[in-house]
Parts: structure tokens; C-alpha cells; sequence
């Protein structure tokens, strides 16, 4: 069995970081508001419970106790792997369609009769007749 400080390091290096991140911001919240990511947690690991119930049922496979945790927890270990591909996928798209949005919104901007970049020239041009 490997130690905690092994599993540590064999984490990749943004992964530490990251934890490293979320440990200091942890160590910032107030009390309500570490209980509120609690639950919201507890809720979390709930729901993926229920999953892997439900895709273990589904598979049709009976598993004596120390399979079962196994698959559960293969089950969790592929599911984060599948999230974060989808979270990669979402980022990549919202990258490419930025872009497009702010100059649609450039452009919407521009023609707004209320815009200070188009009405400041109408102002001085009316103080200056």
C-alpha cells in the first residue's frame, strides 16, 4: 500500500497546485460556509452512489462485498474521467465561440443610440453650433 505522501507525489503537478488552491481557500471560508460545501458534497456523493448502484443493477452482475467496492469505486474513478473529458470539450467550444460573442456584442453596442463612444461626438458637435 502506497503512502499518503506517495500518492501525493504522484499526483501531476497541476493537480497539486490545484489542491494546494482549494486547501487555501478552504482555510479562508467561515464556518457556514464550509457546512454549506458539505452538504453540497454529501449531496454529490449521494447522487453517484445511487448511480453506481443503479449502473451495477444494470450490468447484471452479482458481486460478493469486496467486488462490489471495486466496481464502485472504478465506476467514480471513470466517471471523473468522462466529466472531466466533457468539462475539457465545453471549455474548448466556449473558447472557440468567445470570439464570435464579443464582436456580435461589439457590434450590437455600437449601433445603441445610448452608447457614450457614439454619443459624445453628437454632443460636441451640438455645443460647438
Amino acid at each position: 500500500m502506497t503512502s499518503t505522501h506517495e500518492r501525493w507525489l504522484s499526483l501531476p503537478a497541476d493537480a497539486r497546485q490545484d489542491f494546494r488552491r482549494n486547501a487555501e481557500r478552504w482555510m479562508r471560508m467561515g464556518p457556514e460556509e464550509r457546512k454549506i460545501l458539505r452538504e453540497r458534497e454529501n449531496l454529490l456523493q449521494a447522487q453517484i452512489k445511487r448511480e453506481s448502484d443503479a449502473a451495477l443493477r444494470d450490468s447484471g452482475l452479482r458481486l460478493d462485498q469486496e467486488k462490489r467496492s471495486q466496481f464502485e469505486s472504478r465506476y467514480m474513478q471513470e466517471r471523473r474521467r468522462i466529466e472531466r473529458g466533457l468539462r475539457d470539450q465545453i471549455e474548448t467550444e466556449r473558447q472557440k465561440e468567445i470570439p464570435a460573442l464579443i464582436q456580435q456584442l461589439r457590434k450590437e453596442f455600437q449601433l445603441q443610440p445610448n452608447d457614450s463612444a457614439t454619443t459624445k461626438p453628437a454632443e460636441s458637435q451640438k455645443s460647438g453650433k
